[in-house]
């Protein structure tokens, strides 16, 4: 991922509502980085926080998994809904409405052609690799398109 890219998931992840155990394993992964106490980087202002842990290139699933969500909460959602859309999966402004909501394999790529073009590739291939890797049962065979796509 681009360090641009980087800060702004880790821009969205500490303005995302407060998780105490994800904020607080993040502010533990800068601290041990930077030689700081999880108190002082709590501290700091989200900015701060957020360039300290945009450089920080390996981190629990955790903090990354929330990080991702809350990034494509926050900037993406025009393209999560035109997404949804062609997939045929029923949403509010991208967010799935049902939790157990099983994706059709088969309208994948006419799904990935609906955002292509319309979306730099970064972000298409982020979200299509977010999705896989968050529900690989589900959405797994999109880690091939992003893969194509980035």
């Amino acid at each position: 991922m681009a360090p641009a890219l980087r800060l702004r998931v880790a821009r969205a992840f500490w303005a995302s509502e407060p998780d105490a155990q994800d904020h607080g394993h993040a502010a533990v992964l800068i601290a041990q980085k930077f030689k700081f106490r999880p108190k002082f980087v709590l501290g700091l202002d989200d900015e701060h926080r957020a360039k300290y842990l945009s450089s920080i290139t390996a981190m629990t699933d955790s903090v990354a998994a929330r990080a991702l969500v809350a990034y494509h909460l926050a900037e993406q959602r025009p393209m999560m809904a035109v997404f949804l859309d062609a997939m045929g999966i029923a949403h509010e402004n991208g967010i799935i409405e049902e939790e157990d909501a099983k994706p059709d394999a088969e309208k994948f790529a006419a799904a990935v052609g609906a955002i292509e073009g319309k979306f730099p590739a970064e972000d298409v291939s982020l979200y299509l690799t977010t999705l896989a890797w968050q529900d690989p049962e589900a959405w797994g065979a999109l880690g091939r398109l992003a893969e194509a796509e980035g």
